[in-house]
């Protein structure tokens, strides 16, 4: 962990739907340049901790990025200043194509030279997506709209990247290749945040990891180490 000021700093984190609880007062931390992962059963309130960081969700307590509170941001503000989430389910546009999808993730920029060459690089990294840049989205396999939803993200030139359980419905073969963008990604400076039910997936690619149960965070340490614990071990890895 860094010694400097944390990217992201969460404290005290309350959320609720109507009067049910489903955060109950969380706090946790990401450096600049780490992968973090958030893993818990279904219902441990890591996507809706996800939708409060980018403002989806309405939520009391303390949320700092780069220092500033995202208490009373709007959604698309968190965009333009580098902080941009990536949905569970994908929430790839349908009807547009690859190419249509990859320019909606770019609408906050005016500059279209650096555009221009981001797209290079995003289709560089995703080469599936250059393959496809003229088929509309709706038609991509699971995996290739899951890329399509991480390259898209990457046109707003994030600084850090929330990541909500991008293996969901996929293919063994096409979480392996989905993690192995998200880990060339971190290798290029970005920050993530990574929500992943595959607790063991998770755990292997990131640098420190938080375990969330019943909308509390009940232990946090080193991925190597949570991956050794055995309570761990027992309730998210099936041994």
């Amino acid at each position: 962990m860094n010694a400097a000021r944390p990217l992201l700093e969460v404290r005290d984190l309350h959320v609720a739907y109507g009067g049910i609880a489903a955060v109950k007062g969380i706090g946790f931390e990401v450096a600049a340049g780490e992968m973090v992962c958030l893993i818990g059963a279904n219902g441990a309130g890591k996507t809706t901790t996800l939708k409060a960081l980018a403002r989806l969700l309405p939520a009391r307590g303390t949320m700092h990025y780069d220092g500033h509170s995202l208490l009373h941001r709007p959604p698309h503000a968190l965009i333009g200043e580098g902080m941009t989430l990536v949905p569970e389910g994908r929430g790839v546009f349908a009807r547009l194509t690859v190419a249509e999808n990859l320019g909606m993730g770019a609408y906050c920029r005016d500059d279209r030279g650096e555009i221009a060459a981001d797209l290079e690089r995003v289709y560089g990294l995703l080469p599936r997506l250059q393959e496809r840049a003229g088929q509309l989205a709706g038609t991509l396999s699971g995996g290739e709209q899951q890329m399509l939803a991480i390259g898209r993200a990457l046109m707003s030139r994030p600084r850090l990247l929330l990541l909500d359980e991008p293996s969901m419905g996929l293919a063994p073969i096409m979480v392996q290749k989905v993690f192995e963008v998200i880990q060339s990604v971190a290798a290029q400076g970005v920050t993530i945040l990574l929500v992943e039910q595959n607790a063991r997936l998770a755990l292997s690619v990131a640098a420190r990891g938080y375990v969330m149960d019943g909308g509390l965070i009940t232990l946090a340490d080193s991925a190597a180490a949570l991956l050794a614990n055995p309570k761990v071990r027992e309730a998210y890895l099936g041994e």
